[in-house]
């Protein structure tokens, strides 16, 4: 079947507009003869290319780093391996395995071994235990793989917390890392950080190497629909936000970004970002498993290794690498390492998303790198990817570009029950809208699933758009109070709630200001209580103390008379996301120009949402072409008076 899909999708128009999607989609999807599941996805490429090298793992991010490279043979047995583990363990079809993991070899095995076995939770390790127990909570996990104890990783730390948290927890099976350095740094390692005895804990490794890897004991038939994932959504306080993936959507996006990219089955696709991210495990994971490419996946922390970052090029040039995705904050660290003599002919093109992409960041890295930077928009709820920039088309900096193949977005007036009243005219901003094989079916929580539903199986984002002429799709901001710090989902209410905590304050609102490395921060006004007073100083210190994420502490905290409020009495958010434009302009227009030299005005643009407006007294000209391409890097535009 893998076959006859990949023959289809070669045979596909490029696509390079919105009429090459309606031929594209003129081949009825059901059609395409997808594989049922991940892992029958995983086992035909294992079946056609059983020598080829599916993985190659960097555990340093050195630029001459050959690393440990498995075979989609060896991969495969070992992933058959896991899910007869997990069977052993008593997880069945509707049984949730969790990891807490780097990105390592064993979490690639971890997460298809699950998805053959169960379902597995993928979560992030930097979160605080509390919030990683109500995640599997939430999930009902029976089982965790986690890391064993490692210096620089308080994972384990956060595993022994976890055991009296989590009731349904009946297993930990640990991951040593050491395997992947010299014997007398292991032995060093191992010295000084025991490995765990308990009697609720096992080797990951060593109870597989005890299983079957010929084939699956369960004797499972993972249906299409059959639930393959529960990834965390949304922000960090409250109860948990899971949404489900089945295998089909699962692999139906990863088929759809191969419709995009049309990767060469000996691409080398670089996975820099964490594990626990859907943009890692399926656009940088399972498409290269589906087409027999080659996964390199790039040290234990991906992206946040020094070496790796100082490197890249010539990690690019040992490897031959040809795509590899990342978040605008990326890129934009890239432009500060030269290329130097590294020959990075090989890199076809790379993807941005996660947060909007500035402007300057990328028509300078698409000069620096000589390849197309595509940018688009995924979420969670639509397994990753919904909408791209066509790879030979017009990419159109600033736009999320055009919907994936047989995937639905629409922009719509809704009412304020969340109806939609017409569809939007061309330009006009509404609220945007997808379905789709790729669009899950709704949050393991029942109560989550209000309102997110429009004209019946269309999901509403939560974003603001607009459509052009051409189809290309513009975000123009968010209907939802959600910051996004470089792809990172932050809660303002995590914020909020630990400022109302000061007995000085009267009113919090939080809110994120524009930042050209990472596309928004995180600030804060208040209001204080008659007769009280406090400095912005010590409201930020009260926050470091009860704010345990850290990318969540506000970067500024603006005190206010008074916070502007609706009608009804409800904090008005779009005044102070405005203010915040306003402020950080007008300090990099000063810092460029000179005190008092600019007027700051922020309006809602028809076309383009929030726009910075910018009157200029005498400056000069080279000044001023400075500030423009300074400014340039900022996600909200300017215009210039």
């Amino acid at each position: 079947m893998v076959d006859i899909l990949l023959d289809t999708i070669a045979r596909f128009p490029r696509i390079r507009d919105a009429e090459s999607l309606r031929a594209i989609e003129a081949i009825s999807w059901e059609s395409l003869a997808l594989p049922t599941s991940t892992t029958a996805l995983i086992e035909a490429s294992a079946a056609r290319f059983p020598e080829r090298i599916a993985l190659r793992f960097l555990f340093e991010g050195r630029s001459e780093e050959d690393g440990i490279a498995y075979r989609y043979q060896d991969l495969w047995q070992r992933i058959v391996q896991a899910a007869n583990a997990f069977h052993g363990l008593g997880i069945g079809p509707q049984d949730v395995v969790s990891f807490l993991l780097p990105s390592l070899p064993q979490t690639h095995i971890t997460l298809w071994g699950a998805e053959a076995a169960g379902i597995v939770n993928p979560i992030n390790p930097l979160l605080e235990p509390e919030h990683i127990a109500a995640i599997m909570n939430a999930a009902g996990t029976r089982v965790l793989v986690a890391l064993a104890p490692f210096p620089g990783s308080d994972i384990w730390d956060k595993v022994e917390g976890l055991i009296e948290q989590v009731p349904s927890l009946e297993r930990v099976l640990y991951v040593d890392a050491t395997r992947f350095m010299t014997a007398e740094q292991a032995a060093s390692v191992r010295k000084m950080q025991p490995l765990p005895s308990h009697d609720w804990c096992d080797d990951f490794d060593a109870l597989l190497d005890r299983a079957p890897d010929d084939a699956m004991t369960s004797g499972r038939r993972i249906a299409p629909d059959d639930i393959a994932s529960l990834f965390h959504t949304g922000g960090t306080t409250g109860t948990p936000k899971l949404a489900p993936h089945s295998h089909a959507n699962e692999v139906a996006n990863v088929a759809m970004m191969q419709m995009l990219f049309r990767h060469d089955e000996r691409a080398v696709i670089l996975c820099g970002l964490p594990l626990f991210h859907v943009n890692a495990v399926l656009i940088t994971g399972l498409l290269p498993l589906l087409i027999g490419a080659e996964i390199l996946l790039a040290t234990p922390a991906g992206f946040r290794t020094p070496a790796l970052m100082e490197n890249f090029w010539r990690v690019v040039e040992h490897h031959r690498v040809s795509f590899f995705s990342g978040v605008p904050a990326i890129f934009s660290r890239l432009l500060e390492l030269p290329v130097d003599e590294a020959d990075i002919s090989s890199l076809k093109s790379a993807l941005s998303g996660g947060a909007p992409l500035p402007r300057a960041v990328h028509s300078h890295f698409e000069e620096l790198a000589g390849l197309p930077l595509i940018e688009g928009f995924g979420m969670t709820e639509g397994t990753c990817g919904s909408m791209a920039n066509p790879l030979e088309g017009e990419r159109r900096t600033g736009s999320v570009g055009l919907p994936l193949p047989y995937t639905g977005a629409r922009v719509v007036m809704l009412d304020d029950a969340g109806q939609r009243v017409r569809d939007c005219d061309i330009d006009e901003i509404g609220s945007l809208i997808i379905r789709g094989p790729n669009v899950f079916a709704g949050y393991t929580d029942e109560a989550k699933n209000r309102d997110i539903w429009v004209d019946g199986d269309w999901f509403n984002t939560g974003d603001l758009a607009r459509r052009d002429a051409d189809g290309y799709l513009w975000l123009t901001g968010r209907s939802k109070d959600l910051i996004i710090r470089g792809g990172h989902n932050i809660d303002p209410l995590m914020i909020e709630d630990a400022l109302y905590r000061h007995p000085a304050v009267q009113m919090a609102a939080a809110v994120g200001k524009p930042c050209d490395r990472v596309g928004e921060l995180p600030v804060a006004y208040v209001s204080l209580q008659p007769g009280r007073t406090v400095g912005a100083e010590e409201l930020k210190a009260h926050c470091r103390a009860h704010i345990a994420e850290q990318a969540a502490l506000p970067k500024d905290i603006w005190i206010l008379d008074a916070i502007p409020l609706t009608a009804v009495g409800k904090v008005f958010k779009p005044a102070l996301r405005q203010d915040a434009v306003k402020r950080v302009y007008r300090a990099s227009a000063e810092s460029v120009l000179g005190p008092n030299s600019v007027r700051v005005d922020v309006e809602q643009d028809p076309k383009l949402g929030l726009v910075a407006v910018l009157t200029v007294g005498e400056a000069k000209p080279a000044d001023l072409d400075a500030l423009k391409e300074h400014l340039a890097a900022f996600p909200v535009p300017c215009r210039w008076q």
